[in-house]
């Protein structure tokens, strides 16, 4: 049964971070990028002209870790080669982001977003 729960929290959970970022002021351009070998939760932008890329990260407990140790060196790395081929050959400026949630209902819910995390 806990399978079939992973991908719901895994989209509650994407959705409450990019209704966090708008709150935030960035602006959600790309949900669930995907290239072979990777994929980025989020890619937005900042009034700065930032292209953001954001791991989202859930956890119902911290028994079995937080939601930040599950971001491994692995992890960044795909994470970056799928931000290489988003941006092309294009020269912008970008960083890595991390929004943490920690609970597993909205009101529980304990949302922390790292700017330049990886």
């Amino acid at each position: 049964m806990a399978k079939r729960l992973e991908p719901m929290l895994g989209a509650w959970a994407e959705q409450m971070a990019a209704q966090y970022l708008e709150q935030a002021g960035l602006r959600i351009v790309e949900r669930n990028y995907r290239i072979r070998g990777g994929e980025i939760d989020l890619i937005a932008q900042d009034q700065a002209g930032y292209t953001i890329f954001i791991e989202v990260k859930q956890r119902a407990s911290s028994s079995h870790g937080t939601a930040g140790e599950t971001i491994h060196a692995r992890k960044a790395a795909l994470i970056r080669r799928a931000a290489l081929f988003y941006l092309g050959r294009d020269d912008l400026p970008c960083r890595f982001d991390a929004v943490l949630i920690e609970g597993a209902t909205r009101e529980r819910a304990k949302i922390s977003w790292l700017q330049d995390a990886f």
